[in-house]
């Protein structure tokens, strides 16, 4: 096989150049110039943060540890592979994985944080210590995939990123589009229309049982050492906070968070009241009898109208805080027409989501992310009850269909779901409700059936996993990716690649948000993003240490037998595709500079 002939990349490098709004000469000498990989690219290749000594009480810092190679694990080949494939190999599509992201306004009045107070193991997620600085350290994610805009491996452009649900953390539109925003490179602004105070459960004293950074003694965090730091609530909201934005298009999936409250419960009249009011709970009685208040209001217009009215005229246990209309709870189909509202650049406009589905309701997707790999973006989220999930069956017999068309078109498929196979188990319905949901063992099965099915990517437990699922027919990778609220706020890279050899491997390297090892004295987005980390490696309730996941889980090269023959993927087609995201990778470095 040859690559583009002369005429042929010169045709490519114009096309993309155009597509990419960049000059030609630009696209044509960084096409035409030799690939290399970017092995001093920040990854967990070149350095590792971990567990340091105790510095008060139980609290703990973070050191630097060494970096971590690539362990090849053969579940799937069932032999050693063969060592030419190192100077074979070629890239087929170098990808961006994020999950779990969990953008959160911490001045809501519709969050429901002293819920930890009832059981801080079961409510952990309803209130962190870092939750004030998320969009810190969501813009300090989005800098580690920019930084990363080559692969370090091969040198390939990235050429798309999927996002694996779980985006807003508490349903709240201002939070949706501070996730979009982030994504795109638009500086995101937490201090607008509420002020450059904090306002929130933990600049108050008298909710004891949040770690309160002003004053933390005499509460459980205080207890456990964490320190006191005057001014970092005000610091969280000093200042705008901007991002590079992704370098490649990015496509998007329903998590459990952005599908219900806290990811478990459906929206009640109180809760839609509470979110836009002034009026926010820094109490367990006064968030409890709000919660089962606001779902027995439901029975009726009048509970429901003297129910909001209640909270508008305050009640004990509230603070008052400044309203804001933007951040009303978004309902599903608003997840998805957000998506649309979106620069045209990364892109695609949509994130994944058509216009088929805004006029349908359907929560699910394909696209072709190259000619040679096809993804399917699924909705595994429960629309009643619970945090796990499971795949109806209008869905299951949807991708059934497009699997079968794929094998036949001879592409490489990707899933994308917020659920793994450890959490497919939850079919609650609601009275009257008949659609068949699958859960785990059929769907797995399922993707079983095709060989062209190579990964499956997805989230939700807040760990780094992988599993090899095999069959009669090859099998496939399941890719987990941790969080970037829980320790260690890591999100990944992968890369599929031809080894030319019969064999092709899926390449995963976990990226740590570009904020240094330890806070800086600093308000920067970048001390704040590290002191965040720092908070969460703290944060016992969530097992911190536990969600880096082994060896096997991190750095990573998953190796399978090709589906087909992938000489029929041409060099041509390959130079063609590379030559189209280079040009993409290439506009968002002008970015950077301008």
């Amino acid at each position: 096989m040859s690559g583009l002939s002369r005429r042929q990349f010169l045709a490519t490098a114009a096309a993309a150049a155009a597509a990419a709004g960049i000059p030609l000469e630009a696209v044509g000498a960084a096409a035409a110039a030799e690939v290399t990989p970017a092995a001093d690219a920040p990854s967990t290749l070149l350095q590792t943060m971990l567990q340091g000594g105790k510095v008060k009480g139980e609290y703990r810092t973070l050191v630097a540890g060494p970096g971590e190679s690539y362990l090849p694990r053969v579940d799937l080949l069932g032999r050693a592979p063969d060592a030419a494939r190192v100077a074979a190999r070629r890239s087929l599509l170098y990808l961006g994985h994020l999950s779990d992201m969990h953008v959160i306004d911490a001045q809501s009045p519709g969050r429901i944080e002293p819920m930890i107070v009832q059981d801080h193991s079961a409510w952990g997620s309803a209130f962190h210590p870092h939750d004030p600085l998320s969009l810190h350290v969501t813009s300090s994610t989005v800098q580690s995939f920019s930084a990363l805009r080559y692969s370090p491996l091969t040198g390939a452009p990235m050429g798309a990123a999927i996002v694996t649900g779980d985006s807003a953390d508490m349903h709240s539109h201002k939070e949706l589009r501070w996730y979009i925003d982030m994504l795109d490179g638009v500086t995101v602004d937490p201090a607008v229309s509420i002020g450059r105070q904090f306002n929130g459960v933990q600049a108050w004293a008298e909710a004891v049982w949040a770690y309160r950074p002003g004053n933390p003694a005499g509460g459980a965090f205080g207890d456990y050492g964490f320190p006191k730091l005057p001014t970092l609530l005000d610091d969280s909201v000093a200042h705008p906070v901007e991002s590079p934005g992704l370098p490649a298009p990015w496509y998007a999936v329903y998590g459990n968070h952005d599908t219900l409250l806290l990811g478990t419960f459906d929206l009640s009249s109180q809760l839609h009241a509470l979110a836009v009011g002034g009026q926010k709970s820094w109490s367990l009685d006064a968030t409890a009898s709000t919660i089962l208040g606001g779902y027995a209001a439901t029975t009726s217009a009048l509970g429901r109208g003297t129910d909001a009215a209640g909270v508008a005229l305050g009640r004990p246990g509230f603070h008052a805080v400044p309203a804001d209309p933007d951040r009303y709870l978004f309902a599903q189909a608003e997840f998805m027409a957000e998506h649309f509202r979106t620069e045209s650049a990364p892109g695609p406009v949509g994130h994944g989501f058509t216009k088929h589905n805004l006029e349908t309701g359907q929560t699910w997707w394909k696209a072709d992310l190259t000619p040679f790999v096809r993804a399917f973006g699924l909705d595994t989220c429960n629309q009643v009850a619970g945090p796990d999930g499971a795949v109806p069956e209008a869905q299951f017999r949807w991708l059934e269909e497009e699997l079968a068309q794929a094998q036949k078109d001879n592409r490489l498929v990707l899933i994308f779901s917020h659920h793994n196979s450890l959490t497919l188990e939850n079919r609650a319905q609601r009275p009257g409700d008949t659609e068949k949901l699958h859960g785990a063992e059929e769907f797995v099965d399922l993707l079983l059936r095709f060989p062209v099915v190579v990964g499956w990517m997805n989230g939700h437990t807040h760990l780094n996993q992988i599993l090899a699922h095999g069959g009669p027919r090859g099998g496939f990778w399941e890719i987990t990716t941790a969080s970037c609220i829980d320790f260690p706020q890591q999100q990944q890279v992968v890369e599929i690649v031809d080894n030319r050899d019969g064999t092709l491997s899926l390449f995963t390297t976990v990226l740590d948000h570009a904020a240094p090892v330890s806070p800086g004295t600093g308000a920067t987005t970048l001390d704040l993003a590290a002191q965040s980390r720092e908070f969460a490696l703290n944060d016992w309730a969530e097992s911190p240490t536990m969600r880096r996941g082994s060896p096997f889980d991190r750095n990573t090269e998953l190796l399978l037998p090709a589906p087909f023959d992938l000489s029929k993927i041409t060099d041509a087609a390959l130079e063609a595709e590379h030559v189209a995201a280079r040009a993409r990778v290439l506009a968002h470095e002008s970015g950077l500079i301008s």
